[in-house]
């Protein structure tokens, strides 16, 4: 009782419970294997892994960083040229990193 008078109003702990029942849901869902085992998505994945590292993926870097290249030539800056370079390095090794975080075992 003396934990419920604690909390000053309604509102606190109306949040105090939602938060809890976030938490078991979370919990809960960890257990549930959703990961790498079904092959419902594998040709959305595949087809989006192929549009970031095949000719999409490329076509798009080199386009950012021609942008960036421009408006960093008018701004007289590199910043946006810089930012092509971490798009481009995104769209290379970003699959990759994605596949490799979803597929360690713990």
């Amino acid at each position: 009782m003396k934990m419920i008078q604690s909390f000053a109003n309604k509102k606190s702990l109306m949040i105090a419970a939602l938060m809890s029942a976030v938490m078991i849901q979370s919990a809960h869902a960890g257990t549930t294997g959703g990961g790498t085992t079904g092959t419902e998505f594998l040709s959305l994945f595949n087809m989006l892994v192929g549009w970031a590292e095949g000719y999409l993926g490329k076509a798009l870097a080199i386009g950012a960083f021609i942008v960036g290249a421009i408006i960093g030539f008018a701004k007289s800056t590199a910043m946006p040229a810089l930012i092509g370079v971490v798009f481009a390095i995104v769209f290379g090794l970003g699959p990759t990193i994605i596949t490799g975080m979803f597929s360690a075992v713990i």
